[in-house]
C-alpha cells in the first residue's frame, strides 16, 4: 500500500495509538508515534509530517506547552485529542495554535473529517489572495494581517475566523457555515466561541469596535466581512 501522507501521533496511551494507527493506515496515511512531548518535538523536526495529532495529558510536559513550541516553526495542521472538556482548556489550546480540538472518546469518522477540513484550510492559505478592507490588509498566503500599515497579532483561531470571512468577502455566512469551516462537522456547541472570537477580532481590527464597519453582524443569521475584494 502506497502511503500518500505522514502523520505524527503524540499520545502516551498505547491503545489509542494502535487504534489511530490502524485507522489512518487504511486511508493511506503513514503514522509515526511518540509517547512523550520531548520525543514528539524531536520527531516533528526530523519527519516534517503533514499533520500532527496531539494529546494534552503527556507524562513529561503539558501538551499545550508542546503545542506552543511546535507553532514557533510548524505551519501544518495540529489537531488536539484530549479527555479534557473544560471550555477554558479548549479555548487555550485553540489560542495556542491548534487547528481543531476533539474530546475523547470521539468517532473515527469525525476525526477523519476534521483532518480533511484542517488540510483544506492549510491548502487555501498557501494559495490565497491578498484582501483589503478599511485599512486592514489580509495576506492569506502568509497568514499575515496589518491595520494602517501596522502588524496585527492574531491567535490561530482568530485568524481562521477572519480568513473564512475574507474568502467570502461581501457574503453573509451563517453561524453554521462558519462553525463547519473552522471547527468541522458537529460543531454547533462552539457558537459561543464564535461570538468570542469575532469580538476579539473587532477589538484588534475595528477603529470603533462598538460600531463595526469591517465584520458586520447579520442579526439572527451570522456575519459578513465588508470588502472591496482582492488587491495587488
Amino acid at each position: 500500500m502506497e502511503m500518500r501522507q505522514k502523520a505524527l501521533l503524540i499520545d502516551d496511551e498505547a491503545p489509542i495509538r494502535k487504534l489511530l494507527r490502524t485507522t489512518l493506515r487504511q486511508h493511506q496515511i503513514e503514522v509515526f508515534e511518540a509517547a512523550t512531548a520531548k520525543e514528539g518535538l524531536v520527531q516533528a523536526i526530523a519527519l516534517r509530517p503533514d499533520f500532527i495529532l496531539l494529546d494534552l495529558g503527556l507524562p513529561d510536559r503539558d501538551g499545550t506547552e508542546a503545542l506552543e513550541e511546535l507553532r514557533k516553526w510548524y505551519r501544518h495542521p495540529i489537531l488536539v485529542l484530549s479527555v479534557r472538556d473544560q471550555e477554558e482548556v479548549i479555548v487555550a489550546a485553540l489560542d495556542a495554535g491548534a487547528d481543531d480540538y476533539l474530546t475523547k472518546p470521539f468517532q473515527l469518522n469525525e476525526l477523519l473529517a476534521r483532518i480533511r477540513v484542517a488540510e483544506r484550510h492549510y491548502a487555501s492559505d498557501k494559495e490565497g489572495p491578498v484582501i483589503e478592507v478599511h485599512g486592514v490588509v489580509i495576506h492569506l498566503q502568509e497568514r499575515r494581517v496589518s491595520r494602517d500599515g501596522q502588524a496585527v497579532r492574531l491567535t490561530a483561531t482568530e485568524y481562521d475566523v477572519l480568513k473564512v470571512l475574507a474568502l467570502h468577502a461581501g457574503q453573509v455566512l451563517t453561524h453554521r457555515q462558519l462553525l463547519r469551516e473552522i471547527w468541522g462537522p458537529n460543531s454547533s456547541e462552539h457558537v459561543q466561541y464564535l461570538r468570542v472570537y469575532v469580538g476579539h477580532l473587532r477589538q484588534k481590527l475595528e477603529r470603533d469596535p462598538n460600531n463595526p464597519k469591517i465584520i458586520v453582524t447579520e442579526p439572527g443569521v451570522g456575519y459578513r466581512l465588508v470588502s472591496p475584494g482582492p488587491v495587488s
